[in-house]
């Protein structure tokens, strides 16, 4: 098995085998988060390079201090599907979708989409309330911004951004 942390400060360094091993470990992952915000799995597949390439032209700026190296690119991630859907662009070639689409939105409504699992974080979310589910669903997996959530959840903003808050700090005390 391979240490994280060595691997981690490797990819640091610019050594493209740490590169290649975490793009391994962590692109099914990265790709499911990618997927489940834009639901194109072309875009998604650009995205995740991108990322990828975003990430190793910015190693310098990680911190173990603040967190772990999945965390922090799968924010990187989460951040450029949130960019991607909010592009003027993605919204005009968006105009004419086909049915697929939108049974693709039907069917994933309600339950978190499988390809976010590759790390296995479904079953340590599954543990947490029906509102942190809720939440942590609209918020990380498809992307919504918070007032998003609030007007879907019909909440004020305040208590989205609070319960966020928290049920993000028991997925943690859960997972680690």
């Amino acid at each position: 098995m391979v240490d994280i942390d060595i691997l981690v400060k490797q990819f640091k360094s610019k050594d493209e085998y740490a590169f290649e091993k975490l793009y391994q470990m962590y692109g099914a992952s990265i790709h499911g988060v990618v997927f489940n915000i834009v639901k194109d799995s072309n875009i998604a597949d650009e995205l995740m390079q991108d990322v990828f390439i975003k990430a190793w032209d910015k190693a310098d700026t990680y911190s173990s201090s603040k967190g772990r190296f999945f965390t922090w690119i799968l924010n990187i991630a989460r951040n450029a599907a949130i960019d991607k859907i909010r592009s003027k662009a993605f919204k005009q070639s968006k105009q004419n979708l086909n049915a697929d689409f939108f049974v693709d939105i039907i069917r994933s409504n309600d339950n978190l989409n499988n390809s976010t699992d590759a790390i296995g974080i479904r079953k340590f979310v599954t543990n947490l309330g029906e509102t942190c589910k809720q939440i942590i669903e609209l918020l990380y997996f498809k992307g919504f911004t918070q007032k998003e959530a609030s007007e879907e959840l019909n909440m004020p903003i305040g208590t989205i951004k609070t319960r966020n808050r928290n049920c993000i700090q028991k997925l943690r005390d859960i997972v680690l």
